[in-house]
């Protein structure tokens, strides 16, 4: 966690309110209800968006495309949900939450309800199937109970679409994760094994007081020489060594944002002022793969779109195509849900037919594996504006060389 101050502690939660009822109104949605329970067991995603905070009993947050922010909560989370600021009418309930239900949905008569389920989006599938049949019992009978749609459409461009306050908090975690990795750089030595590396790195995100942008315990990634293995891993006792690379895959979380950055490096031997012609070969290629990727990133495109650039780039140098999406949508976490920039896998779903939009944030990522040295790990973090996408980070552009102390 961060050790910082947030003076308003809900201040990004408002934005993303008044950015809930803009989107409403684009997609011609009625009215977005997020139904949860004893949210600290299961945690629907869009509660850190629209709260903030977790919620006990039954609750219903109901946000209208007339611009009403309608919170339903139990009696000891009203206070809270007022202190946010944010919604216009806070009820609260001792024994059912029924009746104030629906009063407020039948007050509204909204012709569509949007709720929390997909099938290609995590992000957008936070209802639970017990809540939604506690939800058909309280509208059954109604002319609502056959007014239920999915929100995902809602929830994706919510999440992806980052607000001024979101793009803050991100860079800062940028910032932060750059800092401790130009460390790593400079303290790094042959005979370590991956896991002295992910110690190290611990180590410096306890003395800043931080989380890791995904769990403790595999990140960083850390990939060092040609028998270690690149993904999500556990690091393990493959040891830096002269004359191969070191591929670190590491972000912090600082004030409840994330940032996810690859960087390589290559441990000189003796003699070496550079890394062998092969291995700068492959890591030419790889920038040109994902400099064309970010090119080709801009608003109006879909993801598959922008993954297929940087996969042919990288395949007509000559280089296998790289098993995973090429962008993910950070944020709250590094997999952030919304558009992948992905191929059209069956596994990512629909989710690379989502549309790229102005103020999404991006992970964007390739890489080659070099026979005899290791992997070369190219990823930056990118915000898309009306031009096209623009570094967040400090892009990487050549191999960090490791000279012998």
């Amino acid at each position: 966690m961060s050790n910082s101050v947030q003076s308003d502690p809900f201040a990004v939660v408002r934005e993303k309110l008044d950015q809930a009822v803009t989107i409403l109104e684009e997609q011609g949605l009625d009215l977005w209800l997020t139904f949860v329970r004893e949210t600290t067991q299961v945690k629907d995603p869009s509660v850190d968006l629209i709260v903030g905070f977790d919620l006990t009993w039954q609750s219903a947050l109901m946000i209208s495309r007339t611009g009403e922010r309608i919170a339903i909560v139990g009696r000891y989370d009203v206070d809270n949900v007022k202190n946010i600021g944010g919604y216009t009418t806070v009820l609260g309930y001792d024994e059912s939450i029924r009746g104030p239900l629906l009063e407020q949905i039948q007050r509204l008569r909204p012709r569509q309800i949007g709720l929390n389920y997909s099938e290609s989006d995590p992000s957008a599938d936070g209802l639970t199937h017990g809540m939604f049949r506690v939800l058909a019992n309280i509208l059954g009978g109604t002319e609502y109970a056959v007014r239920l749609v999915s929100a995902a459409p809602v929830v994706a461009t919510l999440r992806g679409r980052k607000s001024r306050t979101e793009i803050e908090r991100i860079r800062a975690a940028i910032d932060t994760t750059e800092e401790i990795l130009q460390q790593v750089r400079a303290q790094v030595r042959p005979g370590m094994t991956e896991r002295d590396v992910a110690d190290m790195i611990h180590g410096m995100v306890e003395e800043r007081g931080l989380g890791t942008a995904w769990e403790w315990n595999f990140c960083p990634i850390v990939c060092a020489g040609p028998e270690g293995i690149f993904g999500h891993r556990m690091p393990g006792d493959n040891r830096v060594q002269e004359g191969a690379l070191l591929q670190i895959d590491f972000g912090v979380k600082r004030d409840g944002f994330v940032a996810d950055l690859q960087r390589t490096m290559y441990l000189c031997r003796p003699g070496e002022t550079e890394p062998p012609e092969e291995v700068q070969k492959a890591w030419a290629a790889a920038k040109a793969a994902m400099e064309a990727g970010r090119a080709a990133l801009r608003p109006g495109v879909k993801g598959w779109e922008v993954d297929a650039v940087a996969r042919e780039t990288l395949v007509e140098a000559g280089y296998p195509e790289y098993k995973h999406a090429f962008g993910h949508h950070i944020g709250r976490n590094a997999h952030d849900g919304a558009t992948i920039l992905g191929p059209k896998w069956e596994r990512y779903g629909t989710s690379v037919e989502g549309v790229v939009e102005v103020g999404n944030v991006f992970a964007i990522e390739l890489g080659v594996y070099v026979p005899g040295y290791g992997y070369i790990g190219c990823e930056e973090d990118v915000l898309v504006t009306p031009e096209g996408a623009e570094y967040l980070s400090q892009v990487q552009e050549e191999i960090w060389c490791i000279h012998p102390s």
